[in-house]
């Protein structure tokens, strides 16, 4: 099974401007024609994380898919970040997992933040999803989904997982922290895309967007606070002969997930 590359796209946003965001991602994709198999952006990546979904929320069929859809055909690579979308009177924050066919895998955040009252303006996520990408699988997060690892723990199910984020400066220990530990127990790897900049709502981000191996060790960490497009490469020999060599997944206890 082939090697994936992977391109982590650690950016600024404008607030609340789907438009402006668009266009911005238009140009740090153009580059990336040919270069890569997955890019992954922030968490709200249209507009930052916004509470006023009434106002913002797409439906499916409208513009932001279609630029992915576009951008993904351009590329020749699939795009995973999250978007406000409405669907039957009811508002999501999206994870959206678009290929270069055209074709849409999406989940809906599970666990809403309700810090912010996330949980007023969006419904949560019903399902796991796992998607399929040149043979590696990988298990679709958002932001706070990270805190509970129950959710994201591995029955042998997924190689990778990946996390697109709004995730403030004031717990950047946190999340780094925890991005360790979810590579660590799931002897996967972890690709976690966090923005860079300042929100409307005042808060501050550093980005510290990763690529950890099954290990918990670092294949590329991105500059603190500074806006960087780089694309690395998942080693799937290496996963596999670790995890031959220390199947710890054996003794894992048994549970069900119940949503």
């Amino acid at each position: 099974m082939p090697d994936l590359r992977v391109t982590l796209v650690q950016s600024m946003l404008h607030w609340e401007d789907a438009t402006a965001n668009r266009a911005m991602f238009t140009e740090k994709l153009g580059p990336l024609a040919g270069t890569t198999d997955l890019i992954v952006l922030p968490e709200m990546f249209t507009t930052g994380f916004s509470m006023k979904s009434d106002r913002l929320a797409e439906p499916m069929d409208g513009p932001t898919l279609a630029w992915m859809r576009a951008q993904a055909k351009a590329t020749g690579a699939v795009l995973y970040g999250s978007v406000i979308i409405t669907e039957q009177g009811r508002s999501h924050n999206r994870g959206l997992f678009v290929r270069p066919d055209g074709s849409v895998t999406h989940y809906d955040k599970r666990h809403l933040f309700r810090m912010a009252e996330e949980q007023r303006h969006y419904a949560p996520g019903t399902e796991r999803v796992i998607v399929e990408l040149h043979g590696w699988r990988l298990l679709l997060q958002v932001c706070y989904d990270l805190r509970f690892p129950v959710f994201a723990r591995s029955r042998g199910d997924y190689d990778a997982i990946l996390y697109v984020a709004c995730w403030p400066e004031v717990r950047r220990y946190p999340w780094s922290q925890l991005l360790i530990a979810r590579a660590i127990e799931n002897q996967a790897y972890v690709v976690g895309v966090n923005r860079v900049g300042m929100d409307g709502a005042g808060l501050h981000y550093t980005g510290d967007s990763v690529v950890l191996d099954p290990k918990g060790q670092p294949v590329r960490a991105l500059d603190a606070g500074k806006e960087e497009v780089a694309t690395v490469r998942l080693d799937r020999a290496m996963q596999e002969e670790f995890r031959a060599k220390f199947p710890a997944g054996l003794d894992a206890d048994d549970f069900r997930l119940v949503l």
